[in-house]
């Protein structure tokens, strides 16, 4: 059983930076992490995500380069920076673990969620 548990969002204006973190509690160690996005009344979509052996980290084209996305083993953290941040940004952002080795783009694929962090930015 994988618990994971976001945190680091919050209220910033277009242009700021915003460094969420993703926690897991039981044995991650070989899952693939990543992170998600879901804008109100829309569905959830893939960010990026970084397996446990260093596959990735694979991104969603449309970022453009802002986001990175760094994974901490010994910690069990992952943790997506985000940069010149844009009100299309906004959205609740979520952890998910996959037992398979690459970062995949479809929520179908992730076992575990967390219960996800709000990250709101204004123009």
């Amino acid at each position: 059983q994988v618990q994971l548990a976001e945190s680091g969002g919050g209220s910033v204006q277009a242009g700021d930076s915003l460094t969420l973190s993703c926690a897991a509690t039981g044995s991650t160690v070989r899952y693939t992490m990543a992170w998600f996005r879901q804008a109100p009344g829309k569905e959830r979509i893939f960010v990026g995500g970084i397996s446990w052996d260093g596959n990735g980290p694979n991104y969603a084209d449309s970022l453009s380069g802002r986001f990175e996305i760094s994974r901490d083993n010994n910690k069990e953290t992952l943790v997506l920076q985000m940069n010149n941040l844009k009100p299309d940004d906004t959205a609740v952002y979520y952890c998910g673990v996959r037992t398979g080795r690459a970062p995949a783009p479809q929520t179908y694929d992730y076992r575990y969620w967390g219960q996800g962090t709000q990250v709101t930015v204004s123009s």
